[in-house]
């Protein structure tokens, strides 16, 4: 039986999706009885038209035997048959490959190993994803900062508790696999078909639990609390780690997936000049918070704000803009609609912040980044020279951000007003934020170049959100863990330009950003290995 992937069907917000049937039919010019089946599989809101918001679905169809469709429209296409699975490999590696960081680069790495017959060590310097809640309970609660364990670091890496957002930029064909393993282990089925899928913070730690599980039954050996303090090499090639205890695992394959904030190890690969780092640009700033049921009316607009159809609504926002001859990007980062902002830092005395959202989305506040592009020039123009430059950059911001706010992690803040006008004089909108805020001038953060960038920008977002400089609006210090600002060059075998045998990959290698895309990276470091196995 013919089965084809139908695009552009809409339906408005009181249509029942039983229609969708029949309009796939009328774009195929055949009747809906001549349909064996329908079934979703992407669905988008398009909410471009204030007032007017609707769906927009695209639908596989099955053609019951002996029909087919008397025309195939420019926007419908026949279903590939799915790829065959990929083979064992050929020979098994003579030492187990180690897999630095739980994260998803090193979770899909491992699975992707272990589903071609190739067991793995995996190593993180955190706690497992479920005893990590308590920490992150106990930072959000008083101010308790675990350094080993915490919003950032664990298994399930900064993602688990930060969001669960599956949504991506990248075209690549694991995106889907990615998608598809999130809901094998107990994710919800409808990011399967959400056009933006997320999972929430409060499933997406279960679901990394039952991946883990699955690892383990087939043979992946699972180490919480070990941090690596070095990886060990002879001549050029990697033979093994050495962890905090100064036992040494020895393996000739690495994989280096540790996140953004791992910068101990950093250090320790700066120092020894083993491993070649480069610096490379990132983006700091605030995150706005405001009042969901506003953001809903700006999106929507004002008759349809509170349709229960409708969910939180989000937004993405992004100016270039020329201060002082330099052209910036200034854009909204990892927006949370229904959502909540949170502490992520990993070091005493340094103040960093992030969002996330539960499933249901349902906090009476949004956030979302606002941050500017920084580069290594601007690391430079600061004082900060040398491949972790970046980092010296962030943890001068956090440092400073820490002391603004008073201590235990209070976070500095200031309304949206106040901080373009250069006042501290309205008082602060309500807030999810714990462990609390503190009422202070923000403008005392970040060099003139980069508070010049961000309030032109923040003017040009209430152009295109009139509503967003709102007495409402607060603005919380500080954004400052975008990305990694470095990379540990790889060459086109995803090892290391410097150490054989080493796979840096992921976020905190500079290769990724995100869930998704980061899963993505470990796969590909597996089907690399898995190459040269066979």
């Amino acid at each position: 039986m013919a089965s084809y992937r139908v695009n552009n069907l809409a339906l408005w917000l009181d249509e029942p999706e039983t229609l969708l049937g029949k309009k796939a039919a009328e774009k195929l010019g055949v009747t809906p009885s001549d349909l064996e089946s329908v079934r979703i599989v992407r669905s988008v809101l398009d909410a471009r038209k204030k007032n007017s918001p609707r769906y927009i679905h695209t639908v596989e169809v099955e053609f019951a035997r002996g029909k087919a469709p008397r025309t195939v429209p420019p926007d419908v296409s026949e279903v590939e048959a799915p790829p065959p699975p990929s083979l064992p490999v050929k020979r098994q590696p003579e030492k187990l490959p180690i897999i630095i960081g739980m994260g998803p680069t090193g979770l899909f790495c491992a699975l992707e190993l272990a589903q071609r017959g190739v067991k793995s060590i995996l190593l993180d310097r955190g706690r497992d994803v479920i005893q990590r809640r308590k920490d992150v309970a106990k930072l959000m609660r008083d101010g308790s900062l675990m350094t080993e364990s915490n919003m950032s670091f664990g298994e399930g890496g900064a993602g688990a508790y930060t969001d669960g957002k599956l949504s991506t930029r990248i075209n690549h064909p694991n995106v889907r696999k990615v998608i598809e393993t999130f809901a094998k282990y107990g994710a919800p089925d409808r990011i399967l078909v959400q056009g933006k899928p997320h999972i929430g913070s409060d499933l997406l730690p279960l679901s990394v639990e039952k991946m883990r599980k699955d690892l383990q039954q087939m043979g992946v050996e699972v180490r919480f609390e070990t941090r690596v303090e070095d990886i060990l090499s002879r001549d050029g090639q990697v033979y093994g780690v050495k962890l905090h205890d100064g036992t040494v695992i020895e393996s000739d394959r690495v994989i280096l997936a540790p996140g953004n904030s791992a910068r101990e190890l950093f250090e320790k690969f700066a120092a020894d000049e083993k491993i070649f780092i480069e610096p490379k640009p990132f983006a700091i700033g605030f995150r706005a918070e405001h009042p969901q049921p506003l953001i809903n009316a700006i999106q929507y607009g004002e008759k349809v704000a509170s349709n229960p159809k409708l969910p939180p609504a989000d937004y993405k926002l992004a100016e270039n803009l020329s201060v002082d001859g330099d052209v910036r990007g200034v854009y909204s980062f990892c927006m949370c609609p229904g959502g909540i902002v949170v502490p992520t830092p990993t070091e005493d005395g340094m103040q960093c912040t992030n969002g996330m959202s539960n499933s249901h989305r349902n906090s009476k506040y949004a956030n979302a980044g606002i941050v500017v592009s920084v580069s290594v020039e601007d690391y430079a123009r600061e004082g900060f020279t040398g491949s972790l430059a970046g980092i010296a950059f962030q943890r001068h911001w956090e440092t400073k951000a820490y002391e603004l706010g008073g201590g235990k992690f209070f976070a500095p803040a200031q309304s949206i007003p106040d901080y373009l006008a250069g006042r501290v004089k309205k008082k602060l909108g309500g807030s999810t934020y714990r462990p609390g805020l503190a009422h202070e001038d923000l403008n005392k953060l970040f060099p003139a170049w980069l508070t010049t960038s961000l309030k032109q920008a923040i003017k040009t977002f209430d152009r295109k959100m009139k509503g967003f400089t709102t007495d409402e609006g607060t603005l919380i210090g500080i954004e400052a863990r975008t990305s990694t600002p470095l990379r540990i060059t790889r060459n086109e075998q995803f090892q290391s330009v410097s150490m054989k045998g080493l796979y840096p990959g992921g976020e905190g290698a500079g290769y990724a950003g995100g869930i998704v895309s980061s899963g993505i990276d470990g796969l590909r470091i597996a089907e690399q290995i898995c190459a040269e196995l066979s």
